[in-house]
């Protein structure tokens, strides 16, 4: 009893440390999903794609989170910050752009958790045990939020090492045995994909502003995230890079890449056990992304019920400060997603995200207009410039992004249409609500 009484007592903030590891995996849980990349465009593109997208797309949102979460450090975070500066229609927006895009990426995480178990003990695989295996890990995530904000900081980064341990173990393999990995199967190629490869990269390198939606519970966020924001870009950055270098090194062959290919690639050049270890790394990126994901998203309908735009129930918290309510509803839907084996795609992935990405640079904008004497413990630097040169490359990616994915299928609806179809839902939600409150 002592035990669980000091772990509630216990101060509830997270340090840089934690805050590092907890959006690590937020936007990566490892080198996992570069390997189209790779196949796609080859060694020398991928480098090339792997290091331009954080400058255009990781970097300038870095360097947005950082002003408008050390002016701005309150739980809800964008969707504080568009709220106040564009108003309560574009707050809405915001949040439901996030909330949405949430569905589509949060019912991966189970089904990767689950797929890697059943490659270690194929056993699990059968029947219905792999919604079992996903429902559990669920559960779990949801138990460690429940115990507070620093549980879930401080655990990351024992889960972030654990993962990235094994890919420390092939990188140092890769760069020492030189041409080794040439037997590796791979089939013929087909042509070139660079823009595929970057729509695939922005999707590796999103997930930054989900870390401002816990400022109020980080230590010193006035002046401690744009450093903790940039150290995660190189972190990131960093991980993707050298592994993938290293097995151009060995000589693992462009056709060898494709999902899933890490594991093969491990056993040729270290053996069976290197190759379970890293299937092992993917059940523990899988846990530790929905975990941290699980602290971060829960925040914004708690932010949003103190608004009252969601009943006042989700801003309920327990005595360890975490908003169970919304926790455990958040976890309910998504675990609905999955048993309903939802297949996300990339597509609606960017663009809903990236959408909601948009307005926060915005937000960064009009708060510069409409507050020019808020403090700003960092401002992003050169005026007018600076601010047009971090907000518009990260615009010219999505409306890449855009372009490259106007022919994409869902089921027999294009996928564009389905992301307008759901963007406009909100706009119509949004009115349903201004009714609501009015006839109230």
């Amino acid at each position: 009893m002592d035990f669980f009484r000091n772990l509630v007592s216990r101060p509830r903030k997270l340090g840089l440390l934690a805050l590092v590891a907890s959006t690590y995996a937020m936007v990566a849980g490892g080198p996992f999903g570069l390997e189209e990349i790779v196949g796609g465009n080859g060694y020398a593109r991928a480098v090339l794609i792997l290091c331009l997208t954080p400058l255009l797309w990781a970097v300038p949102t870095a360097m947005m989170i950082g002003e408008m979460a050390g002016a701005l450090p309150e739980n809800g975070g964008f969707y504080i910050w568009v709220r106040r500066a564009m108003g309560g229609f574009w707050g809405f927006q915001e949040a439901w752009l996030t909330l949405l895009g949430s569905i589509f990426d949060m019912a991966v995480y189970p089904i990767l958790f689950a797929a890697c178990l059943g490659h270690l003990w194929p056993s699990l695989t059968h029947g219905k045990v792999p919604l079992v295996l996903g429902a559990a890990m669920i559960a779990a995530c949801v138990g460690m939020n429940l115990l507070g904000t620093r549980t879930v900081g401080e655990s990351s980064i024992g889960f972030v090492l654990l993962l990235l341990a094994p890919f420390a173990v092939l990188a140092w393999l890769g760069f020492h045995t030189a041409g080794s990995a040439a037997q590796v199967a791979a089939p013929t190629l087909g042509k070139s994909d660079m823009f595929g490869g970057i729509l695939i990269a922005m999707w590796n390198y999103m997930g930054w502003d989900n870390a401002s939606l816990i400022a109020g519970e980080v230590e010193n966020a006035r002046q401690g995230y744009q450093r903790a924001m940039l150290v995660s870009v190189a972190v990131v950055t960093a991980t993707y890079l050298i592994p993938v270098a290293a097995m151009a090194h060995a000589g693992v062959p462009q056709g060898a890449w494709e999902t899933g290919s890490w594991v093969n690639i491990a056993e040729t050049l270290g053996g069976r056990a290197l190759g379970v270890a890293i299937t092992a790394a993917g059940v523990v990126a899988a846990f530790s992304t929905f975990n941290a994901l699980v602290l971060s998203l829960s925040r914004l309908p708690w932010a949003m019920a103190r608004d009252g735009l969601l009943p006042r129930m989700f801003a309920r918290e327990n005595r360890c400060g975490a908003p169970w309510v919304a926790i455990v509803a958040c976890s309910i839907l998504w675990g609905c997603a999955m048993s309903l084996g939802f297949d996300r795609t990339v597509t609606l992935d960017v663009v809903l995200t990236g959408l909601s990405i948009l307005l926060e640079f915005a937000a960064l904008v009009a708060l510069r207009l409409r507050e020019p004497e808020l403090e700003r413990p960092y401002r992003v630097p050169g005026g007018a410039a600076g601010l047009a040169l971090v907000c518009v490359p990260p615009a010219l990616l999505l409306g890449v992004s855009a372009v490259r994915s106007r022919h994409e299928q869902i089921g027999p609806v294009n996928a564009l249409a389905v992301a307008a179809g759901l963007i406009a839902l909100g706009w119509v939600l949004y009115a349903v609500d201004v009714r609501r409150k009015r006839a109230a």
